[in-house]
């Protein structure tokens, strides 16, 4: 009987010892399922709170630019070219054009693409074939719905069909916000001039960029009007 007896005793055991284990799993399951909930919506709000703000996107982006407000142009704007810059012809083989460029400034290449900037200023050349010249209206129609979901904080200035010594051109003025700064975050309000070419199906897309309040109508004047395309 007593052996009988500590089998049962010994089998009870087990099992309560079972139910246990059983218990301590359930309570720490359940703790994981908790944290996990509760760090998901810190995880979303983060995510949505990038897209909403779009400092981290590159320009282009939809949501960077959609989401930002026109900040306010500056009393003395770090922009102004000074009368005494120097300009030196830049060809391209590839856009098959040439243009004068402020000298000493940087430089960045592309397949379709070339940039010079110093500071809060920029000369960018784009180029891609094209069925058809630009105009006035296919710009109001196309360009400028294009340029209001890819450009931050977009507002349009005018659409204008001009004439320059490279040829007729659509000018489209603009102005838009900066890229945040690297290094602060600040944002700049920049005045833009984009001036589209056409010649034998290939579209060259001159945009000219400086602060808003920067009095560089004549540097402009000289980049814009060296345009020419190359036979």
């Amino acid at each position: 009987m007593r052996t009988k007896s500590m089998i049962v005793g010994a089998i009870v055991w087990l099992v309560l010892a079972g139910l246990v284990m059983l218990s301590g799993c359930g309570r720490t399951t359940a703790s994981k399922t908790s944290t996990t909930s509760s760090a998901s919506p810190g995880a979303s709000a983060s995510a949505s709170s990038t897209q909403q703000t779009g400092t981290a996107r590159p320009l282009g982006s939809s949501s960077t630019t959609q989401a930002q407000a026109p900040v306010a142009p500056e009393k003395n704007p770090p922009g102004d070219i000074p009368d005494t810059q120097a300009f030196v012809v830049y060809k391209s083989a590839e856009g098959k054009f040439q243009i004068k460029v402020p000298e000493g400034w940087s430089q960045a290449k592309g397949s379709s693409r070339v940039e010079f900037s110093d500071k809060l200023n920029g000369v960018a050349v784009n180029w891609a074939p094209s069925g058809s010249a630009p105009s006035v209206s296919q710009a109001k129609s196309t360009e400028v719905p294009e340029l209001s979901r890819t450009e931050a904080a977009f507002k349009l200035v005018s659409v204008e069909q001009v004439t320059l010594p490279g040829g007729p051109a659509v000018l489209i003025r603009y102005q838009k916000n900066s890229e945040p700064n690297s290094v602060t975050g600040k944002q700049y309000r920049l005045d833009v001039l984009r001036y589209e070419f056409f010649k034998n199906g290939e579209q060259a897309n001159l945009i000219l960029l400086s602060p808003v309040g920067a009095d560089n109508v004549d540097p402009w004047r000289i980049v814009s009007e060296s345009f020419k395309w190359q036979s």
